[in-house]
């Protein structure tokens, strides 16, 4: 076993130097209010997804369930804003109580993805979405139009954040 250690030390050395130097852990924001967040949601931008190959338009919807849980509803339309409506149901539910901003989403069982609120308007108007894996990440607005300021600044957070901005595409929504 100890012939082992100068060879295994260079590559423990190694992984715990890129650890060291990747990205902080995604930090979400302090706390949501869950009956604040419900309602419609319009997708301004995102890193695009193969599930949502061809969307434009896209809004999600959230309400409240008896059971605590949320319904998700996420709408969009295939390639033109009068293209044909495609639309998903879902389920999300809150895995941190103490912020209310680390949830998890179901659209197929058994699999669920994390759905982390990462940046929020003290209004509700816009909201960020993200993954800690950073390969997801969602610009929300309550309007199809958000302010081009607000819209850099939330970018610049997200580099700031760890994102690969240059993924980071608009979605088209009506004017």
């Amino acid at each position: 076993m100890k012939a082992w250690i100068p060879v295994l030390m260079p590559v423990v050395v190694a992984l715990g130097a890129a650890y060291a130097a990747g990205p902080k852990p995604l930090e979400v924001v302090p706390r949501v209010d869950v009956r604040r967040y419900l309602g419609t949601w319009y997708e301004i931008a995102t890193i695009p997804q193969r599930f949502q190959k061809g969307c434009v338009g896209v809004t999600a919807h959230y309400s409240l369930r008896k059971d605590g849980a949320i319904d998700v509803v996420n709408v969009c339309r295939k390639k033109t804003l009068d293209g044909k409506v495609r639309s998903i149901r879902g389920k999300a539910w809150i895995v941190d109580t103490t912020t209310n901003a680390k949830l998890k989403v179901r659209f197929f069982w058994p699999f669920a993805g994390a759905y982390w609120i990462i940046e929020l308007d003290p209004d509700y108007r816009w909201a960020v979405v993200g993954h800690p894996s950073r390969t997801y990440y969602w610009i929300l607005s309550r309007t199809p139009r958000m302010d081009p300021a607000v819209y850099d600044d939330l970018i610049r957070r997200a580099a700031a954040k760890g994102y690969d901005i240059s993924r980071i595409k608009r979605t088209l929504q009506p004017s």
